[in-house]
């Protein structure tokens, strides 16, 4: 099992950035993906970016160009960049593990994209 903690959101203007973290309660060099979804009110969860223990990266069209997911195997930890921000990047940001089979999420951190 593993515990998943977001931090870092927040207010920002448009075109601004923010560095969401997740950090996790155990080392995170057995987990195999590590990822950043989001949900916006009245959506569904959707992917944001991912890497793998390998160092795979995949970004959501609309993340490409503008985020960049980081792996922190040494201190358990998962960052997510954000530059560029749009007022559709708006929505709870959630950390996720795939850890054999099974996902685990933590409680996820709200970012708002407002002027």
């Amino acid at each position: 099992q593993v515990q998943l903690v977001e931090s870092g959101g927040g207010l920002v203007q448009p075109g601004g950035s923010l560095r969401l973290s997740c950090a996790a309660s155990r080392s995170i060099f057995s987990i195999s993906t590590m990822g950043w979804y989001r949900q916006a009110p009245g959506k569904q969860r959707e992917l944001v970016a991912s890497i793998t223990r390998g160092g795979s990266l995949t970004y959501a069209d609309s993340s490409k160009g503008r985020f960049t997911i980081s792996r922190d195997s040494a201190n358990s930890m998962v960052n997510l960049q954000m530059n560029s921000l749009k007022p559709e990047d708006t929505a709870v940001y959630y950390c996720n593990a795939k850890l054999g089979l099974r996902d685990y999420w933590g409680k996820g951190t709200l970012v708002t994209v407002s002027s």
